[in-house]
């Protein structure tokens, strides 16, 4: 009787050990398919590259801007309580199988294409977002990468309407997303026909790169748009003005200052705030007279533009010029004035080379404009 008892406590035992233990898991509800490619570059303030408008404002700080671990543990514990027989031996069962680990099941491809209400729903956001109803657009794009999470436009369009209310960190993670996708998307489709690939990393690295260019991320910015421009193969006047600003940052002046030139001469029919930049990377240089004539054509176009006519100071004061330097300086209405004493001001908001901030700092003493005595709060 015992012997029995106990044969069949083995066969319960191996049964149990033999049984199967699932893990939840949760397929891509959808295949790729072939849409269009929807545009993605927008800008601060912008959300669409191939519509993109300048007003008459001058900024020359503004860069255009054109996330299932499955664990399965099968470790199963055999335990059996001796009951004080000697006579009776429990050979262990063979469970070797279950205590293999699977590996996790294949992440679906990335999809450059959507279906179904996914597609729906991302067109209605394009939609929206053409109409400026940002808020509205960003609801419908965070719908789209829930349902297809793998979908690469989904996620860089999310990113524009993140930039548009100013959430640059975000964005950043969006626009990540997005890169990553993309570069897989090119891996798995190399050498394919007829299957819809991600034709635009460039454009999607210049978002990028313009979004950490005005996050304080210079040297982050710099790579991105650097690989941007090298995918491009192509002189473009949006990545160079960016790249040119990114290799200021990061004070390779002579490499931005041919940049600058290269996107100015794509651009030469129109003056643009840029110009302003370019300007003071040639005075860095020590290029007093292009840095001059440049930034003429700027003063014609932005003629009360505080920092143009701080700017154009700081090259009167440079060719020696001191009393009509003051005179430009003195210009500025008050309250816009007192920045250029803060430090902050200088290096964080308009981010000048060093040696236009030296020189601003010795026209603002020369006028009695200090840290300590900043200019009166009036206008």
């Amino acid at each position: 009787m015992i012997v029995i008892l106990m044969a069949s406590l083995i066969s319960v035992v191996c049964a149990f050990s033999s049984s199967n233990h699932y893990v939840k898991g949760r397929a891509h509800p959808f295949k790729q398919s072939h849409v269009g490619t929807p545009p993605i570059v927008g800008a601060l303030g912008m959300v669409d590259h191939a519509n993109t408008s300048n007003d008459d404002g001058f900024d020359s700080g503004t860069n255009y801007i054109m996330p299932t671990n499955i664990e399965s543990r099968r470790k199963f514990i055999a335990s059996i309580t001796s009951i004080g027989l000697a006579s009776v031996s429990l050979m262990p069962c063979q469970v070797a199988a279950e205590e293999t680990t699977l590996p996790p099941p294949a992440l679906p491809p990335v999809e450059a294409a959507v279906i179904g209400d996914a597609k729906k729903l991302f067109n209605e956001g394009r939609a929206l977002e053409g109409q400026g109803n940002i808020l509205a657009a960003q609801r419908l794009y965070t719908k789209v990468t829930k349902i297809a999470p793998r979908f690469i436009y989904g996620w860089s369009n999310l990113g524009n309407t993140l930039v548009a209310q100013g959430q640059l960190g975000q964005a950043d993670v969006s626009y990540s997303k997005a890169v990553s996708l993309c570069e897989e998307n090119l891996k798995e489709t190399e050498g394919s026909f007829g299957v819809k690939r991600c034709d635009d990393l460039y454009l999607i690295l210049l978002n990028r790169g313009s979004v950490r260019l005005n996050n304080g991320m210079p040297r982050e910015a710099l790579l991105d748009l650097q690989k941007a421009n090298t995918i491009r193969a192509r002189p473009d006047a949006v990545i160079l003005q960016n790249l040119a600003r990114a290799q200021e940052l990061n004070s390779r002046f002579t490499q931005s200052d041919t940049s600058y030139n290269t996107a100015i001469s794509m651009t030469a029919n129109e003056v643009n705030p840029f110009w302003l930049r370019s300007s003071l990377v040639k005075y860095q240089l020590g290029d007093a007279k292009g840095a001059m004539d440049l930034l003429k054509r700027v003063e014609n176009r932005f003629p009360e533009a505080p920092e143009v006519r701080a700017a154009y100071a700081v090259l009167l004061w440079g060719k020696g010029d001191e009393d009509a330097a003051r005179k430009k300086f003195l210009e500025i209405p008050d309250r816009a004035r007192a920045q250029y004493v803060k430090g902050d001001y200088l290096e964080k908001v308009v981010s000048w080379p060093a040696k236009a901030k030296d020189t601003i700092g010795e026209v603002a003493k020369a006028v009695g404009d200090t840290a300590e005595t900043p200019a009166a709060a009036t206008e």
